[in-house]
């Protein structure tokens, strides 16, 4: 008997009352006794979402929007003040997400891309953008495949864009998914599929309406029923579930047509007349509210099918005792756009397609086996943490030779979430500076955060009264060892009182960004107005091409010219076109150099001068002519199978 109960307490069971009948029965059951070892990982992640969209979130003034699903999952877990999307829009925030790589390291800075740069108006623009990749590389190694190769179940529901087009290669399958409700059409877009008037066409209680409305009243959504699908049929196995749901980006609808009411009562306005148009400022449009609030009633299905379902996998446990959920969205809110107003992330500045704090400050919550509840942290977090956090939960080492420029938060999670001294760099050092890189649409810009501080990098500055080059903000004041809100609005610019800073910051992020070999705006030489340098680029003269190797020759009017690349395309006139980047060597007597990549149909050259503009051979058509008269890019590059003939 004493060996038995020696055996017993070796093996540390405490939740058994009784010995039964035999040691190898005994054994039996304490197999199942433990917590297995590879916990399941829950991402959901919302699109366009803004920081102060979630109740739990509440600053100043209190929202309108209903999240009481959300709030009860800041309660089991920890509440991120501080977290951050990887970029402030779409895409490049995704693949960061699943890649582990910053958007600025992956050339994946903004939406679409995979073309190349061209001013978006010929004489009216000031600047380019810089070319950037058009999707994640099919070879990357994604979070969800090492986790495949781990043994996990991994599933995918709703968006991908991490391609140049929401269908184009490579889609989830093709990265490490072996479920995605994204190649079915009636389930890409789910709910947020969109209504010809959104004054109309509300969903119902019939039975053959595929939005029909569920006993809480909101509309039936396909995506959410395939992630609940895939949980329930995977539940043996360890599950990573990405959960990416549309809402609450455009179109700004709602199919329930009570809940619609529900918040024009709220908000003390009239029912919608006009399906076209929301011109209320502030966080008064009903349709957002009704959007948000039923992105969290999907949130609540898939928390209660955790919580209501046993674990096969841990017999007399649910499957939430060993499920960490991690819920963030992909940037800041979308505060508008022509003839509609969305929401407002005041105080925050800006929104949706800035870096400023608006468009990169996000809600950020985790809760998990282990993790404290009710906590609220001040700790700067980011999107990049999710895949080396995931990897650390799982027990997997990281991929050899894989970069991941986020940071393991499992020693804050189960430590203190309060103390930033516990998320270390890889070199061991603790985190205080993240950077992002934005250099596209109106933005044009890079900034970095160190501590309390935040700098801005403005590149549209050169003779442009309207823009400084270098904006700094204190958001907090930390010095206390709790930080405490400075100027988190960005609204007083301290340059002026504070240059030493202003210009060790942008040191540091010029070092942070050549580093990841980011890549630049550029001047547009056609701009009608005056730029200093304009009339000084470089003229390309010629061209030559002898097998796979292309060589340019080119006059400068005044103006060294500092980089050239090749850029060229394996699939021009394909319906997912794309363009690539390749180096091209500045050779003596003005003269670069460039190899070819098999494959390619079409290429063209592009030079950089020391001033920043850039000149492209042939010459590039605006993006404006060629989303809107339909001009070609393959028509105004040069075609390799021309150069043959010739």
């Amino acid at each position: 008997m004493s060996g038995l109960v020696g055996l017993m307490r070796k093996m540390t069971i405490r939740r058994w009352g009784k010995v039964f009948g035999t040691l190898g029965f005994f054994a039996a059951l304490h197999a199942h006794a433990e917590r297995p070892a590879k916990p399941n990982v829950v991402l959901l992640f919302a699109d366009d979402l803004g920081w102060q969209d979630v109740k739990c979130y509440d600053v100043d003034e209190p929202s309108p929007y209903e999240t009481p699903h959300l709030d009860a999952l800041a309660k089991k877990g920890v509440l991120f003040w501080q977290g951050y999307s990887p970029a402030p829009t779409c895409a490049p925030s995704r693949c960061a997400v699943m890649s582990g790589n910053h958007p600025a390291r992956a050339q994946k800075t903004h939406v679409v891309g995979g073309a190349p740069p061209a001013p978006r108006s010929k004489s009216n623009s000031r600047m380019m953008e810089p070319w950037y990749s058009g999707r994640m590389p099919a070879n990357e190694v994604t979070l969800a495949r090492v986790l495949q190769e781990a043994g996990y179940a991994t599933g995918h529901c709703g968006k991908w864009h991490m391609a140049v087009d929401h269908h184009a290669f490579p889609q989830p399958g093709d990265q490490g998914f072996d479920f995605t409700t994204h190649h079915q059409e009636q389930n890409v877009r789910g709910v947020q599929a969109g209504m010809k008037n959104r004054l109309e066409g509300f969903a119902s209680n019939d039975l053959g309406d595929p939005y029909r409305l569920d006993e809480h009243g909101f509309p039936n959504d396909l995506m959410t029923e395939g992630a609940l699908d895939f949980l329930e049929a995977n539940k043996q196995a360890p599950i990573f579930l990405y959960y990416a749901t549309w809402l609450v980006h455009t179109p700004i609808q709602s199919r329930s047509k009570a809940l619609l009411q529900k918040y024009c009562q709220k908000l003390g306005v009239d029912f919608p007349t006009d399906p076209d148009h929301w011109r209320m400022e502030g966080q008064n449009n009903p349709y957002y509210c009704a959007m948000v609030e039923t992105l969290d009633h999907y949130v609540g299905k898939i928390v209660k099918y955790l919580e209501t379902t046993e674990d096969p996998r841990w017999p007399g446990h649910k499957l939430i005792e060993n499920t960490w959920i991690i819920f963030s969205s992909d940037n800041g809110g979308m505060e508008g756009h022509p003839g509609e107003v969305i929401t407002d992330n005041y105080p925050l500045d800006r929104g949706k397609i800035s870096a400023m704090e608006g468009g990169t400050r996000v809600p950020f919550l985790v809760a998990g086996p282990g993790v404290p509840a009710g906590v609220e942290s001040e700790v700067m977090v980011n999107g990049l943490d999710f895949y080396p956090t995931i990897l650390s939960l799982a027990g997997i080492e990281r991929p050899e030779g894989k970069n991941l420029d986020g940071c393991d938060l499992v020693p804050l999670l189960l430590g203190d979430p309060a103390d930033p001294s516990l998320v270390r760099e890889a070199g061991g050092g603790v985190r205080d500076t993240m950077v992002w890189h934005f250099p596209h649409s109106g933005a044009l810009e890079s900034t970095l955060r160190i501590g309390d501080y935040k700098l801005v990098r403005n590149y549209d500055h050169v003779s442009n009264p309207h823009e400084d080059e270098l904006e700094l903000y204190r958001l907090y004041n930390s010095e206390g060892g709790k930080p405490t809100r400075v100027d988190i609005e960005e609204a007083k610019n301290l340059v002026a009182s504070m240059p030493e800073k202003a210009q060790e910051m942008n040191a540091r992020l010029t070092v942070l960004l050549e580093e990841m070999q980011a890549s630049y705006p550029s001047y547009n030489p056609s701009f009608r107005g005056p730029l200093p340098g304009k009339k000084k680029v470089p003229t390309v003269l010629s061209h030559a091409r002898s097998g796979n190797c292309v060589e340019f020759t080119y006059a400068e009017n005044g103006a060294k010219v500092a980089h050239a690349a090749l850029i060229y395309t394996t699939n021009g006139g394909a319906i997912h076109e794309e363009w690539f980047r390749a180096p091209a060597v500045l050779m003596p007597d003005c003269k670069v150099e460039a190899e070819i990549p098999e494959g390619t149909t079409h290429y063209l050259m592009i030079l950089i001068d020391e001033n920043a503009f850039l000149v492209s051979y042939p010459e590039v058509p605006d993006a404006r002519a060629v989303s809107q008269k339909g001009v070609t890019l393959t028509s105004a590059a040069l075609a390799v199978q021309a150069d043959a003939r010739e």
